[in-house]
């Protein structure tokens, strides 16, 4: 018994196929694909409802538009390099090894399964799990089996079911294709005609001396390959996993619900190749091709990784709408970083917490409110002014979850600075250079002790730079209540504020 079993995927129109998996709402309308430049432009793919409507491969621009209900689309070569790693990641799944075997317009790859019946089963158990997996990603296929990797490929070539040939009837299951299954060059094929062979069973029932003799050494192997008996050397790819879709649109969109609609679609089908690797997306990264050849990108950091595909849309329209694109998208791209999504066990007695999907909803609505730079986790910057900080996206740290332990109390007294956000403008009243009573838009204070002043500098070279004398204050205003504060006093530009309360 042949140890080898291979697998043929082939999906034909593959061009059509690329750019309807996203676009759904024309899969079951006739569309045409238009290959070359205006206007010499000729369909080079369709689907059936197009073939139905009397279209065919080599058709012009002109000819096809006068089908009516045709849509015709021009072919999009980063659209078929997404569906094809797509096409390859599902026939990972099943088998490592993979070779490429594309040609035309279709797209065919063959797997070797060889010893995969104790993972998948049977080779019709595994062939339909690959024809499931193909179909929920939008790519319909033809599956054959067979124990001769040239025969799977072209038994694959001319069926549009699955088929799993038994080993060893290999010849039974060629022998009424026809010669042009081969794909022969015209010289032979021509000779070939003229004998009257017209089937691959009739090729391999030729005497092999009398074919080398008239038709060379090269007739061997089409004698082979007729009789499914020809050997090859199994050239598997190497494909880098990469989570990105691109969809080119037929006309400008304008109208942010019909770009969510396909983004919607894109965001699926990440988070379903993510899943299949136990992996979550964390981060994604949107570009847009936009009119008069301009570029938009933004990108959506989720506070930890996730496959919620609501989630991810609702932060993508936000996104969207508090940065609006400023002119119409002709094509658009969704690039995810995978990330393993974190996990936290929490107490029987703790709390719930909220779920971090309404975390990073309601930082997104309070950009789009107060502004990005106003929004997320304060930060100190590396200076020597005092109270500097920057604010930085706000994210959850990829580490092991403990369980709270009970802050302990300590005997010491603490004292706490309350900042002002933004510091309180003051008038101030000094003798002999020392601040005796100051006065801010509500109520007015007099000073009981004033410690100071400490003078900071720094950063003359920039704009930036800055020139305080800082004072600790004791004060009582006119209730009798005393308070310790502290007053910045602003030298460049002779301004007071108050500056913090020390509680």
């Amino acid at each position: 018994m042949n140890p080898n079993l291979y697998a043929c995927v082939r999906i034909a129109e593959f061009p059509t196929q690329a750019l309807l998996r996203l676009n759904t709402q024309l899969a079951s309308q006739p569309v045409a694909v238009l290959d070359g430049r205006p206007p010499l432009q000729t369909v080079c793919s369709h689907n059936r409802h197009a073939r139905l409507k009397g279209v065919s491969l080599g058709m012009t621009r002109l000819e096809a538009e006068s089908i009516s209900e045709l849509h015709l689309l021009p072919r999009s070569l980063e659209t078929e390099a997404a569906a094809r790693i797509v096409l390859h990641e599902c026939a990972a799944h099943f088998s490592p090894r993979i070779e490429a075997a594309s040609k035309d317009t279709a797209a065919t790859c063959v797997l070797d399964i060889t010893g995969t019946e104790r993972l998948f089963g049977p080779p019709q158990t595994l062939a339909e799990r690959l024809h499931s997996a193909l179909d929920s990603v939008g790519l319909r296929a033809s599956i054959a089996v067979s124990s001769n990797f040239h025969t799977a490929r072209i038994k694959a070539l001319t069926s549009r079911s699955i088929i799993v040939i038994p080993d060893g009837q290999e010849a039974l299951a060629l022998g009424k294709l026809p010669l042009t299954a081969l794909d022969l060059a015209e010289d032979p094929a021509e000779t070939l005609a003229i004998w009257g062979i017209r089937t691959l069973g009739e090729l391999a029932a030729l005497p092999v001396s009398e074919l080398v003799a008239r038709l060379g050494p090269q007739a061997v192997a089409w004698r082979n390959l007729a009789s499914g008996t020809l050997s090859h050397t199994f050239q598997p790819i190497e494909a880098e996993f990469t989570l990105k879709e691109f969809c080119d649109f037929e006309t400008p969109i304008e109208n942010q619900d019909s770009l969510l609609f396909i983004g919607a679609r894109m965001i699926d089908c990440l988070s379903a190749r993510a899943a299949t690797r136990a992996l979550s997306l964390a981060s994604l990264a949107v570009a847009m091709q936009l009119e008069g050849n301009q570029i938009y990108q933004r990108t959506i950091r989720p506070a930890i990784p996730t496959i919620d595909c609501k989630f991810l849309l609702k932060l993508l329209q936000l996104e969207i709408a508090a940065h609006p694109p400023q002119a119409a998208v002709l094509s658009l791209t969704l690039t995810a970083q995978a990330g393993q999504s974190s996990k936290m066990q929490l107490g029987l007695f703790m709390p719930q917490t909220p779920e971090p999907s309404r975390l990073d909803v309601t930082i997104a609505r309070l950009k789009a409110i107060a502004g990005e730079d106003r929004v997320g986790s304060p930060v100190l910057e590396d200076s020597h002014r005092p109270g500097i900080f920057r604010m930085q996206a706000f994210s959850v740290p990829m580490q092991t979850h403990k369980a709270p332990t009970m802050p302990t109390e300590s005997s010491h007294p603490r004292m706490a600075l309350r900042r002002m956000r933004p510091p309180v403008p003051v008038r101030v009243q000094l003798n002999a250079q020392q601040p005796v009573s100051f006065r801010s838009t509500e109520q007015a204070f007099r000073v009981s002790a004033a410690y100071g002043p400490w003078k900071t500098s720094g950063c003359w070279w920039s704009t930036d730079g800055w020139n305080a004398e800082e004072w600790d204050i004791l004060a009582e205003n006119t209730t009798g209540n005393s308070v310790a504060c502290l007053l910045v006093h602003n030298c460049a530009l002779n301004q007071w504020q108050l500056e913090a309360y020390y509680d």
